[in-house]
């Protein structure tokens, strides 16, 4: 690799680490195009990565911070064909794949060609207004619809390939793939789901009928989903990392992205000892 992203959470410590990292990567001839992450209290905001085109010939991105920032360098890099790694500086860290600590041995273990690469399915979500596309982003996690704090019962009418499933009475609507089947979806009750698995999962958030459960349907599905009338105060976000507010004009449609995410992995990780590990499940902690 001759050039290398450093993608970094605006956090002393990781700041920190990223320089001693570039200058270490620098010393070895390779170029380091440098990145910031998404803050919402950024006062640049999401307008900062909009204007900030992924450079031709990057090897791959190294995503320093949590997985907050992992899903923001997912969205930097959008649909390009570049790998993370990420190295995790958060909390829970389920998308990291070593920890702060391991840095550099991570780091030279890559530049020794001693990895794998695995591909995470990402969500396709475009918004209509009135026959008009507002929006479309892609997510690696959810996108969620729920209401706003003096809202009542969001109703979510919901159709699977032009097919009526029902209306979701509920506080909203997490629609998840895989890969954030441990993010929100598995707070609010959903199941846990091997990235491998080919699936879409589709979870209400405290629904009114009790009945009504969290699904998982096949990947290959068009989810429409579209607000009854007089439901007011309901937002829909993308990863955690941008909001709108939706009426009842609006239509959203979700499909499988054509763009997978692909993420740096070693061969002696096994995802199962990283689940038990972050959830605190019996066994080892990493």
């Amino acid at each position: 690799m001759k050039q290398i992203g450093l993608y970094v959470k605006q956090d002393k410590e990781a700041l920190k680490k990223a320089e001693d990292l570039e200058k270490w990567l620098q010393e070895k001839n390779i170029s380091v195009v440098r990145a910031r992450s998404y803050s919402p209290h950024d006062p640049m905001g999401d307008d900062y990565l909009v204007n900030q085109p992924v450079p031709d010939g990057l090897g791959c991105v190294f995503v320093l911070g949590g997985d907050g920032t992992f899903l923001s360098a997912s969205r930097w890099v959008d649909s390009h064909d570049i790998p993370l790694l990420g190295v995790k500086f958060g909390e829970v860290g389920f998308l990291a794949e070593t920890a702060a600590e391991h840095l550099f041995a991570a780091v030279g273990r890559v530049l020794a060609g001693d990895y794998v690469i695995e591909e995470r399915c990402r969500l396709l979500v475009k918004v209509f207004r009135e026959e008009n596309e507002i929006t479309r982003e892609t997510v690696l996690n959810d996108v969620v619809i729920n209401k706003g704090a003096l809202a009542r019962l969001a109703n979510i009418e919901t159709w699977i390939n032009d097919h009526y499933l029902t209306t979701y009475r509920s506080d909203g609507l997490i629609v998840a793939s895989p890969t954030g089947s441990t993010a929100y979806s598995l707070a609010a009750g959903g199941p846990v789901v091997h990235p491998d698995v080919q699936g879409i999962i589709i979870n209400p958030i405290c629904p009114f009928t009790l009945t009504n459960r969290c699904m998982i349907l096949p990947n290959n599905v068009i989810i429409k989903l579209r607000l009854a009338e007089k439901t007011t105060d309901i937002f829909i976000t993308f990863d955690g990392q941008k909001v709108i507010e939706l009426n009842g004009q609006d239509t959203v449609l979700i499909s499988k992205s054509p763009h997978p995410v692909k993420i740096i992995s070693f061969p002696d990780r096994n995802y199962f000892d990283i689940l038990k590990a972050k959830l605190r499940w019996s066994g080892g902690r990493i």
